[in-house]
């Protein structure tokens, strides 16, 4: 070996070993936390409705139709689990911010109080946290809605 093969010979080591080092821990966080559920994104365009035409209308491009969540519920580690879904109707983006779609019932009005809004909205949120909010759509109104969750962590819980 020549005087600077040694030199050469730690820098390739050195290489090596902090390409391990960040390809294991990024392996770890992986596993540890999983990212979020992707945005579905529908290859084929959603079919025009009145809905679809109003949030146009406001801006709105329509990135995939109507979702189905399934959900197991395990309670007091019964064998046995709940099944329950959460739907989405659809999802919507706009100048690159993403958000998803609910759609006002007539048989479910939603009164626009702060509990109200948190017990029938806010999951959406939570279970896509990387949208910027949670459009609701009163097609009878005509009327879009955003509704944009933060959490005050500051506040005194006590």
């Amino acid at each position: 070996m020549k005087s600077g093969d040694g030199w050469i010979l730690f820098l390739i080591l050195l290489a090596l070993g902090t390409w391990l080092y960040v390809y294991v821990r990024s392996r770890m966080k992986m596993t540890v936390r999983p990212g979020h559920i992707p945005i579905p994104e529908d290859d084929e365009p959603v079919s025009e409705d009145e809905v679809t035409r109003l949030l146009a209308e406001e801006g709105y491009a329509i990135v995939s139709g109507k979702q189905r969540i399934p959900i197991q519920i395990l309670v007091n580690d019964e064998e046995e689990p709940l099944q329950s879904r959460l739907y989405i109707d659809y999802f919507a983006e706009k100048d690159g911010h993403y958000y998803t779609v609910k759609l006002a019932k007539d048989r479910k009005p939603l009164e626009m109080r702060g509990s109200a809004v948190r017990d029938r909205l806010l999951v959406y949120q939570l279970v896509y946290p990387q949208t910027s909010g949670v459009l609701y759509v009163e097609p009878g109104l005509h009327k879009v809605s955003l509704i944009v969750f933060e959490l005050d962590i500051d506040e005194d819980a006590g």
